[in-house]
């Protein structure tokens, strides 16, 4: 069978492929950018950046009280149940509402502390006031990701994340010849902004097929279903914000603000890869487990996505080992230091992949006490081993943390879901007994 025709066939690897053109395209300029940031602000700096960075991130959450895999479960559900998708989007405008408008006071009544907090400064107070206004644009965008990835159009998603990225690295690179740092800053803060207007170019007409804007009503109907994705989302978004906020603060206080520059930096790199697995986990591993009711069909196509990613990764992930001191020297000149992060990072980034597809279980299913329970641990040993570790190790001891974590994590969520599927066995077996009788 010709390649092509193996990739048309395999709806994994054609999200895959579309979504390497735009990952490809993203590198190039995320790589170009970074390195301006390391030739004019230096590790400081790119501190600074990573802290505002992790902020937007939470905002994410925070902002829709975390529906966003609600969204994407329901819509891939119901997609063909206009009444169902109209209760799913008026709970969700609800949610919105409230997220926005309390996140937004809390940032703007509070910008000192929380400038204080993220900086050691309050010299960035304007900033976060900034964010406080741009936090409705989040929330709005964030949904509407939901239902792109719920109704699986990836070619669309692809064509706006590549559009909007485009436009706000343009953006980001004009603010920083401009006005240096605090350029950046704002550039970063105004991004969802941007996000939003291209989301609605490119995909406001294939919106209203499914959201009937007039008939939004301030109501809950499915806020029970939706509060579980909240808690989920809880935990593992914002609670890993606080805890990647803490540990930047932990090498800053402890060690130097270059430092925590340092493992920002190494984070960045990480993150450029593992956004090309966010898309595909959304746009394809949440509604197609969310689909599957037997252990041995989980299995399959469990084993059926590990055989297609996990060498793709690995492939890469070890030509960037190979040649690390290139990629510092091209990416980041002068952050020598990171060489010796790249092995713990990168296996741990391995071990990451495989544990987050199989964990996505908990998603489709709404497993709330086991992703909980899981994510609560992951984070718990990363932040405490991390505290441990530095003292001896230095910024390597947070990436061996990373490493060691991910290995306790894949073995915990690999128990998690397959002691589901014995459960849902044991269940099954007295309805089949009844039967017979």
């Amino acid at each position: 069978m010709k390649i092509p025709q193996f990739i048309k066939s395999n709806l994994l690897l054609k999200i895959t492929s579309v979504n390497a053109l735009v990952i490809g395209v993203r590198l190039v300029i995320s790589f170009f950018i970074q390195r301006l940031y390391a030739q004019i602000v230096g590790e400081a700096g790119i501190y600074k950046i990573g802290q505002l960075q992790t902020l937007t991130q939470m905002l994410t959450s925070i902002t829709t009280l975390g529906v966003f895999n609600g969204v994407v479960k329901y819509v891939a559900e119901h997609r063909e149940d206009k009444e169902q998708l109209q209760k799913l989007f008026s709970s969700s405008f609800v949610f919105v509402t409230i997220g926005s408008v309390v996140a937004s006071i809390v940032l703007f009544a509070f910008s000192g502390y929380w400038s204080d907090y993220l900086f050691s400064s309050k010299e960035f107070t304007y900033l976060i006031k900034l964010v406080a206004i741009i936090v409705p644009f989040i929330a709005v965008q964030r949904v509407f990701s939901g239902v792109v990835n719920g109704l699986s159009k990836y070619k669309k998603f692809a064509k706006i994340e590549l559009v909007s990225y485009l436009l706000s690295s343009a953006l980001t690179v004009y603010f920083l010849f401009q006005y240096n740092i605090d350029g950046v800053l704002v550039a970063i803060a105004i991004t969802p902004a941007i996000q939003f207007s291209v989301m609605l170019f490119l995909f406001l007409k294939i919106l209203k097929e499914y959201v009937q804007f007039n008939k939004i009503k301030f109501r809950l109907p499915l806020a029970k279903s939706l509060l579980a994705f909240s808690l989920m989302s809880f935990v593992s978004t914002i609670l890993l914000g606080f805890v990647e906020i803490d540990i930047r603060d932990l090498l800053a206080t402890k060690m130097t603000e270059a430092d925590a520059g340092i493992w920002t930096a190494m984070t960045n790199i990480s993150k450029n890869y593992m956004v090309f697995v966010g898309s595909v986990l959304t746009l394809y591993v949440i509604p197609k487990f969310a689909s599957i009711y037997t252990q041995t069909d989980f299995t399959k196509e469990l084993l059926s996505i590990y055989k297609t990613l996990l060498p793709i990764f690995g492939v890469g992930m070890l030509c960037i080992y190979i040649f690390r001191d290139f990629v510092i020297e091209l990416i980041y000149p002068g952050f020598n230091e990171m060489s010796q992060l790249f092995k713990w990072q990168l296996l741990g980034d391995f071990i990451r992949l495989a544990s987050i597809i199989l964990a996505h279980q908990f998603l489709a299913k709404k497993m709330v006490r086991n992703f909980i329970f899981s994510e609560v641990l992951s984070l718990a040993l990363f932040y405490g081993m991390s505290y441990y570790f530095v003292d001896s190790w230095g910024v390597e001891g947070v990436v061996l943390a990373h490493f060691i974590r991910y290995i306790i994590y894949f073995v915990v969520v690999l128990l998690l879901v397959y002691r589901y599927f014995h459960i849902q066995r044991k269940k099954e077996i007295p309805s089949e007994n009844s039967t017979l009788q």
